[in-house]
């Protein structure tokens, strides 16, 4: 039994939006730094190239500058060549060579700075890269610590949005934003200067607009991130149904639900749409506003300059560099607000990574765990109790011993808790009360992967990845050699169809088994759990998806195999579970039978009741003497 996953997209971008993505455990976090600290923290690391980027930024700024005080050097050359000098001295004429050496000097600074600011990108898009490449391990690293509740209650797409989407989103951010604020907050204090340097009245004129672009840009920055955040959440929902969608895709058009999928789809795409479309009406907003401030800021300028140069105060090229340099310092305006709307993007997917990041762990192994050993088998269970959720009981005090080498059939309604006790006994889940003991050690005490290296897993879910079948089933045991994958082939009666497949054990199938029957892929499973050579198999209706005749072959195979391991057979099928050394019937998570079919048929208790309505006969019509003539 395990707990349905969220379903509900919609439910899902409101819990992310509200909690951003609270674990399912529910317990109280301490609050952590906001997502704009915790990036600068990713980014500390690398304060050497950041440093490095910062002075080549600033010296490709600081050269770009010196262009419209050169430019309106060589206006002025030319001017005082044409029209004479400022004390009305005749026109010598234009002095082609010094305007020339002026021009030079200028291509030669714009040359320079371009090489500058390409290494500064260049640093800067290397520390982005490595940032996020050490951010999708830790969120791969992090998937892999996460229990198994909590792939329970989200749904797959929702994880890989934000491990894919989310995170290109935030390269994307950070690498666009950063080299922009050090080139535009640099631009502006040396715009500033040199204005100042030219005319302190100008330069007051412009500085106006200053504080009046900031607090419009923060108050529509403000208002852009719960919009982003909405869009990113709704993406992860649709991302989700698409996942759930495609995977299912023939049970989809089996049932004639294509359409509802598509009218599915239709909603959530439009809810991206309309987060989306908010979200950049939102920050698109910010750019014409503060072009409208620079503007009206420009044309201030550009008559206030034309009176000085009639008043003489000012000559025609100070006010060409000063027009250029109040053109110039608007437009690190703009872009430190543009800025701050795409950052307000990067910023809600952050949030987004960093929930995923906070995460409730599993319990991490024991510092000094018991010492390896090969396992013989020997299983207790020592009044264990577990619930899924806190207020619904599912096994309570259960008490149970299994012998070395012993098969012990497990069998009951739906929901009794028989599948739990193998997640259980693997540690996919740790017991709430009690202990687990495999050989008189206490799994807690051993390390995941120490215990599950004694176990041989054969699911319900049949799981096959990209490659051979040859990979698929030497995935149960690195290094196998082809030869003991085709004898554990043969042993589980694999072989025999995989010789029929052109390609034989070197058949390349894709993660969802194309081409393969349902049946071939559970024989592949279970070959690969064989191969294993474990000291424990769990099966847990290791047999459902085959047909009757292969089913008989299997079990011969698992006869042999099972000599010397102890088995836990989870089954429906009570046909599987005959001659189990002991056949365990669970109910409400509480073993209210234990014996042999033989014993529990005479019972004529619930494992008889079972059988009678699997089978259709009487509760003890097998065991029955005929009737007399």
């Amino acid at each position: 039994m395990v707990p349905p996953p969220v379903s509900d997209p919609t439910t899902t971008i409101e819990a992310v939006r509200t909690t951003g993505g609270a674990g399912p455990s529910g317990a109280e976090q301490p609050p952590s730094p906001g997502p704009g600290r915790r990036l600068l923290g990713l980014l500390r690391p690398h304060r050497p190239r950041i440093a490095l980027a910062l002075v080549m930024g600033i010296g490709g700024i600081v050269l770009t500058s010196c262009g419209p005080l050169l430019l309106g050097r060589a206006t002025d050359l030319v001017a005082e060549g044409i029209l004479g000098g400022p004390a009305g001295s005749p026109a010598p004429g234009v002095d082609f060579g010094r305007v020339g050496r002026v021009l030079l000097l200028l291509l030669a600074l714009y040359v320079l700075a371009s090489l500058f600011m390409l290494v500064q990108g260049r640093l800067t898009a290397d520390v982005v890269q490595k940032v996020v490449f050490g951010l999708r391990q830790k969120a791969a690293d992090k998937l892999a610590r996460l229990p198994l509740r909590y792939f329970d209650r989200h749904p797959a797409g929702e994880v890989l949005s934000r491990t894919t989407n989310d995170v290109d989103n935030l390269q994307q951010t950070v690498q666009q934003t950063l080299a922009e604020l050090i080139t535009s907050v640099f631009s502006l204090l040396v715009m500033l200067i040199l204005m100042l340097v030219i005319s302190p009245s100008l330069a007051l004129i412009m500085l106006v607009s200053v504080p009046l672009s900031a607090v419009l840009a923060a108050w529509i920055s403000k208002r852009a991130h719960p919009r982003y955040a909405d869009q990113w959440a709704a993406t992860g929902a649709l991302n989700a149904q698409v996942e759930e969608v495609y995977t299912a895709h023939s049970l989809v058009r089996g049932f004639g639900r294509r359409d509802l999928a598509e009218q599915r789809f239709d909603t959530h795409n439009e809810a991206v749409f309309r987060a989306g479309a908010k979200a950049q009406f939102a920050s698109g907003t910010i750019e014409p506003a503060m072009m409208f401030i620079a503007n009206l800021g420009y044309v201030v300028v550009a008559v206030a300059g034309a009176w000085k140069v009639i008043g003489g105060t000012l000559t025609l090229g100070e006010v060409q560099a000063f027009i250029l340099y109040s053109r110039q310092f608007s437009q690190p305006i703009v872009q430190v607000a543009s800025v701050a709307g795409r950052l307000q993007s990067g910023l809600a997917s952050a949030a987004r990574v960093f929930a995923l990041l906070d995460e409730e762990e599993q319990t991490p192994d024991p510092v000094r765990p018991a010492a390896a050993r090969r396992a013989i088998g020997r299983v207790r269970f020592d009044r264990v109790s577990f619930r899924y959720t806190p207020e619904t009981p599912l096994i309570e005090k259960l008490s149970l011993v299994v012998e070395p080498g012993s098969t012990v059939a497990i069998v009951g309604p739906t929901g009794a808790g028989k599948t739990t006790l193998g997640n259980l006994l693997m540690r996919f889940y740790e017991v709430d009360e009690g202990h687990i003991l495999l050989d008189g050690v206490d799994i807690a005490t051993m390390t995941r992967a120490e215990l599950r290296g004694q176990f041989g897993l054969v699911l319900q879910d049949t799981w096959l990845f990209g490659g051979t079948i040859a990979e698929n089933i030497a995935y149960g045991h690195a290094g196998a050699t082809r030869a003991e994958i085709v004898d554990a082939a043969r042993a589980t009666c694999v072989d025999r169809f995989i010789r029929t497949l052109p390609d034989g054990y070197d058949t390349v199938l894709d993660d969802g088994a194309a081409g393969v029957s349902a049946g071939e892929k559970q024989l592949i499973t279970v070959a690969r759990a064989f191969l294993a050579q474990p000291a424990v198999l769990v099966l847990d209706e290791a047999t459902s998806a085959v047909d009757t005749r292969t089913e008989v072959l299997i079990q011969r195979a698992m006869n042999t195999l099972r000599t010397g391991r102890t088995s836990f057979v989870i089954a429906h099928r009570l046909s599987t579970v005959r001659d189990a050394d002991v056949i365990l019937v669970m109910e409400s998570g509480r073993i209210t039978e234990s014996g042999t079919h033989d014993e529990l048929i005479r019972r004529r208790g619930a494992y008889a009741r079972l059988h009678a309505a699997r089978t259709g006969s009487s509760p003890v019509s097998e065991l029955s003497p005929p009737a007399s003539a």
